[in-house]
């Protein structure tokens, strides 16, 4: 399967609420209720949302394309981006995401090496992330990609405030 990593631009906004919508969806309906799915899709990847993250100066999105369909994204945050004060030496990623028949082909990894790469090049120490508790086999892969639990904070799906581990994953090498 070849896949390429490319950076989004503020022209694939579309592009990216359709994925950051259908990942999300294939990801966590089953566990929520529909009144919260709704209620946080609106809110997370409404258009103009989108394209104020992808302003951002310390924000990236890059696309995984399997030949030329996009079949998962990245989003990595630095500085003051980060949902939380890991401070400047950590490099988060806040999303990662690949669409139900395209799992388990080698994408997760493909994404999180170039979250790596992005962490090496701007010379962090550490890379984060936060993942949903109930999330096992998200849990699974990061540990398998060496992350460890450090942590948690609070999530909000609508109006339910649910628990993810915050995982962390020191940079060597350099």
């Amino acid at each position: 399967m070849a896949i390429t990593i490319k950076k989004c631009t503020p022209d694939d906004v579309n592009k990216l609420q359709e994925i950051s919508c259908v990942t999300f969806n294939e990801t966590f309906k089953e566990q929520n209720s529909p009144e919260n799915m709704h209620a946080y899709l609106q809110k997370a990847f409404n258009l103009r949302k989108l394209e104020s993250e992808l302003a951002h100066p310390f924000s990236q999105f890059l696309f995984a394309y399997v030949g030329e369909e996009v079949a998962g994204y990245l989003k990595v945050n630095t500085h003051e981006a980060q949902s939380e004060d890991m401070g400047e030496d950590s490099l988060e990623i806040e999303r990662i995401y690949i669409k139900s028949e395209f799992q388990k082909h080698g994408l997760g990894k493909n994404l999180l090496n170039k979250a790596i790469e992005i962490a090496m090049e701007q010379e962090k120490k550490k890379i984060w992330l936060g993942v949903w508790e109930k999330n096992e086999n998200a849990i699974a892969f990061y540990k398998k990609m060496g992350f460890v639990q450090t942590g948690s904070h609070s999530f909000y799906m609508g109006d339910e405030e649910q628990t993810d581990f915050i995982m962390v994953k020191t940079l060597t090498g350099r």
